[in-house]
């Protein structure tokens, strides 16, 4: 996890000072003064050298400082704690909807496998998994916001409630959902061809029985797997969600940090994101063993 994190630090770093643009011009605008732009960079640090500046960034991230927001002029820990729970509600809501639907349209995918359902689940995978974020945002804004005024189109859960995530989490859920139903169908595929599953069909185990509580409990570890490595791809989608619907979480943050230049902002947002995909993928790694009994750790 450290050389992971270390490694995407010093990238993530080298890149927003190469970027075009500096907050100094942002701040100050481009008719500022030569003196003032210097007086300003000095402030924020900025005239040391690279590896100086990681250097003292480093030293007060171990200490779990982020820095202040140079936009905000707030501590960046505190408007990530601010963020975070929009951002998590909707991932959360995201990733159980797509299980929801994919789960069960795998498992009937793979056990009518090149039958009618099959291939219209396959089709609607493959369509589902193609639809940009941002687009099948926009249409669902246009359905359910404007042609039928069932949901907002956008804004915060405070000001609308929960059903402010709907339409996100629908936007967020339906790629994932494609990707679950074609893994479940593949786990499950080469699961139904082993022998004790004609065992437990033999036995006069219920259709439900064989498939759900045999097949489908020995396919949850590629399922698991999968669904450990979208989160990060669920929290990167969700900068794109947030911004199309207006919702205050950490998405929307970093695009407004990265509009403004602000350093310390974009530096701990992404840094905290990568923190919690690689914890999310240690708990995949951990939950092999009670799932599989076979899977041991020393």
């Amino acid at each position: 996890m450290v050389p992971v994190l270390l490694g995407l630090s010093i990238l993530v770093f080298l890149l927003i000072h190469l970027a075009p643009g500096d907050p100094v011009t942002v701040q100050l605008g481009i008719h500022a003064t030569a003196e003032t732009a210097a007086r300003l960079r000095s402030s924020l640090g900025l005239n040391a050298p690279l590896p100086v500046q990681y250097a003292l960034w480093l030293n007060r991230v171990v200490r779990l400082d982020l820095g202040t927001s140079l936009y905000a002029h707030a501590p960046v820990t505190e408007l990530i704690a601010q963020r975070f729970p929009t951002t998590l509600a909707l991932t959360g809501a995201s990733i159980l909807l797509s299980l929801v639907i994919g789960v069960p349209l795998g498992v009937v995918s793979a056990t009518r496998r090149d039958g009618m359902t099959d291939n219209v689940g396959r089709l609607l995978s493959i369509i589902d998994v193609s639809i940009p974020v941002f687009w099948l945002g926009f249409l669902l804004i246009l359905a359910f916001a404007i042609g039928i005024p069932v949901f907002p189109p956008g804004g915060s859960v405070s000001e609308y409630g929960p059903i402010a995530l709907v339409l996100p989490s629908v936007t967020l859920g339906a790629s994932f959902a494609g990707i679950v139903v074609r893994f479940t169908r593949a786990a499950m595929l080469e699961v139904l061809g082993e022998d004790y599953i004609r065992t437990a069909q033999a036995k006069g185990l219920s259709t439900f029985a064989v498939n759900y509580r045999h097949a489908l409990g020995n396919s949850l570890i590629p399922l698991v797997t999968v669904v450990g490595l979208q989160v990060g791809v669920l929290l990167s989608g969700a900068v794109l969600t947030e911004t199309v619907f207006s919702l205050p979480g950490l998405g929307l943050l970093m695009v407004g940090a990265v509009a403004a230049r602000d350093y310390p902002m974009i530096l701990g947002t992404v840094l905290f994101v990568a923190v919690l995909v690689v914890l999310v993928n240690l708990a995949v790694d951990l939950l092999y063993g009670v799932l599989d009994p076979r899977v041991r750790y020393e």
